[in-house]
This record gives structure tokens, C-alpha cells and sequence, in this order.
């Protein structure tokens, strides 16, 4: 009843259901919820989301065990964070098994530490097409953690979380197709991955760009451009542009080290400017 003192209904001919009307009103409350968090105010999303959780909304008990589990808006609380995760994840929430499998993977919140458990909850999200999981489910399957190592379906994960803009996964994907994991090598696909990765900020995908353009593997061989990308990755906390590095320092002049220094500091363009 709460719900309709809120949301009036606009044509008293055309009234939805009851169940309808509660959805509705629902996913409109949700919608304003995730705006304020989006907003920083975490205060009137959880005063959305904390009610809806104790009617046991699975997503509202997911984003409510978020606040919990980063300390946003309230004290930080892995344990409370489980429990909400856990009863998201029951009703099939993508999110809810999401964060529970990160979880299970960390062993925090009072969950034992369970790759195999992990990797489960990670691919009920994944069919689910939550990107997030997708990403994850690629990592263990090409790593072989907790789950059968299979290069193939790790780069079906990486493709579709990849769609969806995650950036790892494009670097995985450049990775996947360098190495010939579970298909041929291709120099040119790597080096393709690998700069949409880069331009998106990725770190490691910047530094394997980077030298991919100094080896001149699937693109121009190019060191002023080579050292840009490697700089930025060494900024963005990447261990993998450091055995590339040094070598392309001393590959160029000092005017093109301080051209490319000067340019590594500038932000990225936005994507739709950066194609």
C-alpha cells in the first residue's frame, strides 16, 4: 500500500493489475534508488532498497549487500553482505550470485573459500548475461581454477563480456589470440584487442599494445607510439610494460622521448572521439 501512495495511477479505466501495479511501482522506486547511488546518495538509495529487501526483492537485497560489502552509506559489514547475497542468489539473481561467487572466491564475509563454489555462482551470472561474471568466468576457465581449463569457452566469455564493454576481457581476448590458446595465433587480432582495451584504459591492455607496436607484432612497428601506451600502462600500476620499457626509451631521441612523455600524460580521448 505504501508503494501506491507514491505513485498515483494516471487512467483509472485502464488500471493494471494489483501484481502489475506492484511491479511497476517497483521498478520505478529501483530506478530512483540507482540514480541517487549513482549520485553518491547512498542515503536515500538504501531507504529505497532496505525495505524492498525485507519483502525480499533480490535485487534490492543484492544492492543493499553492495552498501554492506564497500561500506557505502553504512558501517562496512562482510558478514550482513553475505546473507543478502545469499538470498539474492537463491531467488536467481544475477548480481546477487555474482557478488556471492566473489565471495566464495576471496573466502571473506564468513564464506569458506571455494573456487569450485565460485566458479558455479559465476557461471549461473554469466548465462544470465551479467558482464561482470562473464569476464570472471573467463579468467578461471582460461586459468583452470576452480573450474576445467578451457581456452575455447574462456574466449566465448571474454567475446561476450567484451560486447558489453569490459575491458579485461579485450585484453584477455589480444592474450588469447597471442598465444594461440585454443586457436591459431593471430598477431593481428591480438594487437586489434589489445588497443580497444587501451583506449578504454585498461593498464595491462595498454602495455601489451605498447609492445606490440615496438615489436611491430600485428601493427606498424613504432616506438614513439610504442613508449605512449607503455607509459600510460606504467602509470595505471601494469607490471607488464616493464620488460619493454627500458628498450624503447633508448630506441628513440630525446625529442621523441619527451614528445611521447607529454603525450602519455594527456586523458584519453573519449571512445566515440577515439576510433
Amino acid at each position: 500500500m505504501w508503494l501506491r501512495k507514491i505513485f498515483a495511477r494516471r487512467d483509472p479505466e485502464d488500471e493494471p493489475t494489483d501484481a502489475e501495479q506492484d511491479e511497476d511501482d517497483i521498478d520505478a522506486l529501483m530506478e530512483m534508488a540507482f540514480k541517487a547511488a549513482a549520485k553518491g546518495d547512498y542515503a536515500t538509495a538504501i531507504g529505497v532498497w532496505r525495505p524492498l529487501a525485507r519483502e525480499k526483492w533480490p535485487r534490492a537485497q543484492s544492492n543493499l549487500g553492495a552498501c554492506y560489502a564497500e561500506g557505502l552509506g553504512v558501517p562496512r559489514d562482510l558478514e550482513k553482505a553475505a546473507r543478502l547475497f545469499r538470498a539474492a542468489a537463491k531467488q536467481g539473481d544475477a548480481i546477487g550470485q555474482r557478488n556471492l561467487a566473489t565471495l566464495h572466491f576471496k573466502g571473506e564475509g564468513g564464506i569458506e573459500q571455494n573456487d569450485e563454489k565460485a566458479a558455479e555462482l559465476f557461471e549461473l551470472a554469466a548465462e544470465q548475461g551479467d558482464a561482470a561474471a562473464q569476464d570472471m568466468l573467463s579468467w578461471m576457465k582460461l586459468e583452470g581454477q576452480g573450474i576445467d581449463y578451457d581456452p575455447v569457452e574462456a574466449r566465448e566469455w571474454a567475446l561476450a563480456a567484451a560486447e558489453q564493454g569490459v575491458a579485461s576481457s579485450m585484453t584477455r581476448l589480444g592474450l588469447i589470440a597471442h598465444n594461440a590458446l585454443g586457436m591459431d595465433r593471430d598477431a593481428e587480432e591480438a594487437a586489434r584487442w589489445w588497443y580497444e582495451a587501451a583506449r578504454r584504459g585498461e593498464a595491462d591492455g595498454q602495455a601489451m599494445l605498447g609492445a606490440a607496436l615496438h615489436l611491430g607484432a600485428g601493427v606498424e612497428q613504432d616506438d614513439r607510439a610504442a613508449m605512449i601506451w607503455l607509459l600510460r600502462a606504467e602509470h595505471g600500476g601494469s607490471a607488464l610494460s616493464a620488460p619493454f620499457i627500458n628498450a624503447v626509451r633508448a630506441a628513440l631521441s630525446a625529442d621523441d622521448r619527451a614528445m611521447a612523455e607529454a603525450a602519455a600524460q594527456k586523458p584519453l580521448a573519449p571512445l566515440e572521439q577515439n576510433r
